[in-house]
């Protein structure tokens, strides 16, 4: 990650939102402590505030990213988080997924191999998700023991919040999201990277609506795709169907 300021999509008194670019660590980690860029640490000396983070995006997921500048604003914001919030994501998975659904499957949780490494948790947590398919293509390319590629394009949100919710649910439904390399389909990845340059996670938050903790009035913002999933939906559209 390079240190390229940040780009903002909303911003009042209270709340800033912005596009995470895919590979930014929300703040500093255990989990890569030879990462420089973070962030928290990058907004904060962008707009020459302090700010704490609403919620999280994992670290290859791109879209956006919703802070607070107290943290008062987050308790309020975070008390009627799961009432109140409505996040709407995008995704490019393996196969083709028909209609729409509700994935209903209880997640065990995930510790962190090095933050969490002594921590054992054995509880399974209630876990649901929503899909809906916007775009079907075959790319005309053999792919493993498949003899074309056949991708959709699909929008996912969240009725719960667990780790690694959405990529795990669509691995779970043999949708695996391309680019995920913990749960997903490590020859399709290759394929997607060595012939579209799918470089990246193809999963992007494209808007987050929230009731504004202020003035009580529903707040929706809204960010593009990443520039590497873009692209990539560019070069598929060929072969759409």
């Amino acid at each position: 990650m390079n240190n390229q300021p940040l780009s903002i999509l909303y911003q009042d008194d209270c709340v800033i939102a912005i596009n995470k670019p895919s590979g930014l660590l929300v703040h500093r980690s255990p989990l890569d402590k030879r990462a420089q860029h973070f962030a928290v640490q990058q907004l904060r000396d962008q707009v020459g505030r302090h700010v704490y983070p609403v919620h999280r995006l994992d670290r290859p997921t791109s879209g956006v990213l919703l802070f607070a500048f107290s943290p008062d604003t987050v308790a309020l914001l975070q008390k009627n988080w799961d009432r109140g919030v409505q996040k709407r994501y995008q995704a490019l998975v393996r196969g083709w997924v028909k209609g729409a659904g509700i994935i209903d499957y209880p997640l065990r949780y995930e510790p962190d191999k090095i933050a969490e490494k002594h921590k054992r948790e054995d509880n399974v947590q209630q876990a649901m998700s929503y899909y809906q398919s916007i775009q079907h293509y075959q790319a005309p390319y053999p792919v493993g023991r498949y003899k074309t590629g056949r991708y959709s394009l699909v929008e996912l949100g969240l009725y719960t919040g667990r780790k690694h919710q959405l990529r795990r649910h669509m691995a779970h439904i043999r949708h695996p999201i391309v680019g995920d390399t913990t749960h997903g389909d490590g020859k399709q990845n290759a394929f997607m990277r060595a012939q579209f340059g799918c470089e990246h996670l193809a999963l992007s938050c494209i808007s987050i609506q929230f009731v504004h903790p202020k003035t009580g009035r529903t707040v929706m913002v809204s960010s593009p795709r990443s520039e590497n999933f873009e692209s990539c939906l560019t070069q598929l559209a060929q072969f759409s169907l």
